[in-house]
């Protein structure tokens, strides 16, 4: 769900950019006549005092000028940034030219780093596209123009400015940037139509060259918006302040440092590079972290910061794509847990690389897990999402729970409802687990504690870290523990269930991957041989 919202809010930004309007009347308005009928002087003139009012801002400092060729220049002296020697450099063509400029704005680089970028280039990314300043005067920019002006003496102009053919040209000039910024967005609008429908009308358009349904089958279009959430700052930070993550994962290397001593350790999904610096810490040799997101370039800095950068090498890229500098590792962490353990679906790419990097006794922590259920009772909740439907300031809308029912809630949950002891659903072990057993369909039966009316269903689960350790090192996402990121997986039932304490619900519960999407989960469950509901957790 959080990847649809990200698209529909990306449509409405390029639908608000380019209009139906815009698209069917050619936006005539906007773009300058170059019509040779008129007050050619007229004209000219009123372009050139347009043009004064323009303000350029510079890609590294706060300082503006007059024209996009001032502002080239003021980079190549003052901050040692020859934009021509970096076009020529990587071969890049008008859209690589505008993707550097937008990477540059956005993530505030310095130009000594960008100067110094090798493939894959950090700015190769559709998202940057997309300006960052409105009407950035630098997009508008013709490259072979720009290579003459700024490789031309100052002052050597052929074309004095105000002078007719000099606006004409640069008229010319913003009719073709502008025509190249619509094509531009009526392309994005197009893909994102079919991404939409995709998730909304459950269209296959997948074409995928295998049906497992793993994640290494998705292509890097499909991959494009999951990776690029973790490339903010926000998420690492929320994940970073959930101490029951972090100190679990720094206890258990810490007080396990036998474990780590002169190891080589492979941090699969490595973030920010914490658990990559936590094992250098604990006494690894030498640790690889990699990650597909562009958070990896912060996490450069920070080991750099940290002065680690002997001990810890960062790869860019999927696990599945990259090639390590080692043949082998002893040790794989990893961070892959998603809401109900499964989701996002990253526990295939810890198995992929388990079986090409992992060394024979090799482990891989956290090493084991269990998801569990329990039984809720929370009548308000379920009518304020349920029954509210079945009157709505006085009208039926009752038909709207088969939309609201099959979509799990993700949410932290009152103690005070669980009404059930656990039942454990589902035991991984890392030494053994293949891509196969993550789609999986379990029994369950979870005694009733007391008297009250189920309302729910409610999953979580347990992380351990046990093999050869000295000092095991656990924590638990259910209801009852500290909270953290995870929170809890909630299905509502559709017609709540009384139950009085001794009673026991019996049921069974079918958990894979959706064919459209792997990184999202197809939960179905049954209970007390009622007719199944399936839910979706995405």
């Amino acid at each position: 769900m959080f990847l649809l919202c990200n698209f529909f809010s990306l449509s409405l930004v390029v639908c608000d950019c380019v209009s139906s309007d815009d698209v069917e009347q050619g936006d005539d308005d906007d773009l300058p006549s170059l019509s040779d009928s008129g007050d050619d002087a007229a004209w000219a003139e009123e372009d050139e005092d347009s043009e004064c009012k323009v303000e350029v801002r510079c890609l590294f400092c706060e300082r503006s000028d007059r024209s996009a060729e001032e502002t080239f220049s003021h980079c190549k002296s003052q901050h040692g940034f020859n934009i021509i020697s970096i076009v020529r450099k990587h071969g890049l063509d008008f859209y690589g030219f505008v993707k550097l400029i937008n990477f540059i704005r956005r993530a505030g680089s310095s130009a000594e780093s960008v100067s110094n970028a090798s493939e894959p280039l950090p700015w190769d990314k559709d998202e940057f596209l997309m300006p960052v300043i409105k009407d950035d005067a630098l997009l508008q920019f013709d490259l072979e123009d720009l290579k003459e002006d700024l490789e031309a003496s100052p002052g050597d102009h052929s074309v004095t400015d105000g002078s007719v053919c000099g606006c004409c040209r640069g008229a010319e000039e913003r009719a073709q940037a502008a025509e190249a910024k619509l094509a531009l967005a009526l392309e994005d609008l197009h893909k994102m139509r079919q991404l939409a429908q995709d998730f909304v009308m459950n269209a296959d358009v997948r074409r995928c060259s295998s049906s497992s349904g793993a994640v290494a089958d998705l292509d890097e279009d499909e991959e494009g918006a999951y990776f690029s959430s973790y490339g903010h700052f926000g998420i690492h930070q929320d994940m970073l302040k959930d101490a029951v993550r972090t100190d679990s994962y720094r206890n258990f290397m810490y007080q396990n440092r036998h474990l780590f001593q002169d190891k080589v350790v492979l941090d699969v999904g490595c973030g920010t590079a914490i658990l990559s610096m936590f094992a250098a810490e604990a006494g690894a040799k030498k640790v690889i972290g990699v990650d597909q997101s562009d958070i990896i370039y912060q996490a450069m800095d920070i080991i750099r910061s940290n002065k680690l950068e002997d001990k810890i090498s960062l790869v860019k890229g999927r696990i599945e794509e990259v090639e390590l500098p080692v043949e082998k590792v002893d040790i794989i962490i990893s961070e892959w847990m998603g809401y109900f353990l499964l989701f996002e679906s990253m526990l295939d790419s810890v198995i992929y690389a388990k079986e090409k990097y992992l060394r024979d006794g090799g482990a891989v922590y956290p090493d084991k897990y269990h998801i569990r259920l329990v039984a809720l009772s929370d009548e308000q909740k379920h009518a304020g999402k349920i029954a509210f439907w079945d009157n709505v300031y006085g009208f039926d809308m009752s038909c709207m729970k088969k939309s609201v029912l099959p979509e799990a809630v993700v949410e932290t949950v009152n103690p005070d409802t669980v009404i059930s002891d656990p039942c454990i659903i589902m035991d991984i072990d890392c030494r053994k687990v293949s891509i196969k057993d993550v789609d999986f369909t379990s029994s369950f039966s979870l005694p009733i504690t007391r008297d009250s009316t189920c309302t729910a269903l409610c999953g979580y689960f347990d992380v351990l870290f046990q093999e050869n350790c000295h000092t095991p090192v656990s924590f638990s996402t259910s209801p009852s523990s500290a909270e953290t990121h995870w929170k809890q997986s909630v299905f509502l039932l559709e017609k709540p269930v009384p139950v009085t304490a001794g009673d026991v619900l019996e049921g069974k519960i079918t958990v894979r991957k959706n064919r459209k999407d792997p990184r999202s989960l197809i939960i179905t469950l049954s209970l007390n041989n009622a007719a199944a509901q399936t839910y979706s957790l995405q």
